[in-house]
Order: C-alpha cells, then sequence, then structure tokens
C-alpha cells in the first residue's frame, strides 16, 4: 500500500464504509491498531476490528456522509452525518499510510433508537 495522506486514507476509508466493504476497510488499518469509538471498548488489532464492523454492518444501515475533512500532520479529523440525522466525528491517527488510531464520537442512544436495536439496560 502506498503511503497515503491521512485526508487520502480517510477518503478511501468512507468510500469502503459506504460500500460495507470490510476487507477493504480493515486494511486500512495497521496490525496492532486500536478504535475507540468513546460509547464502546476500545477494540484492538486488525481482527477485533474486522469482527467490529462485520457486526455493526450486521446489526444496522449505516452511511457516512462527510461534512468536513481535515488533516493536520499525521491526523485527519472527519466530521460525519447519517441520514437519519446522527451526527458524529472521528479522529485518525495515520501513520505510514494505515491507521494506528482511530476514536470516534457519536450519540449511541440516539443510534439505536434511529435503527430500532435494543437499548441496554444496567
Amino acid at each position: 500500500m502506498a503511503d497515503l495522506s491521512p485526508r487520502s486514507l480517510v477518503t478511501d476509508w468512507v468510500d469502503a464504509f459506504n460500500r460495507r466493504d470490510v476487507t477493504a476497510l480493515t486494511a486500512l488499518y495497521a496490525e496492532d491498531a486500536v478504535n475507540h469509538q468513546v460509547a464502546e471498548h476500545p477494540v484492538q488489532g486488525r481482527e477485533a476490528i474486522e469482527s467490529m464492523f462485520r457486526a455493526g454492518f450486521a446489526a444496522a444501515e449505516m452511511v457516512c456522509i462527510v461534512e468536513n475533512l481535515f488533516e493536520d500532520g499525521e491526523w485527519a479529523i472527519l466530521e460525519w452525518r447519517d441520514p437519519l440525522g446522527l451526527w458524529g466525528c472521528g479522529f485518525f491517527h495515520v501513520v505510514e499510510g494505515r491507521i494506528v488510531f482511530q476514536r470516534g464520537y457519536w450519540d449511541k442512544l440516539s443510534f439505536l433508537r434511529q435503527h430500532g436495536l435494543p437499548i441496554p439496560r444496567d
């Protein structure tokens, strides 16, 4: 894989996400990458990230519409929305053309309600 800029890599990430192409998505991550969606526990390793995407796509129709995409050094910052009105943002640390760390912020309760998914009761 050629070293893509963080912005270009996240553009590829969005394209793969919207195609629900788990193989292409996970290929963008380093082998020991961490994906931490703050509404969930951090997921570490490409294999675990692949499982996370497979489960997510099996549970809901997710679409990422780019509102803003910024690059600063090794980081890309993505502000996104979906067709149902959910908004969020993601921070991607990219080293040597791969995502080594990702953190995402979004409203889990709104997501569960929009997709008719069960709301956990603690």
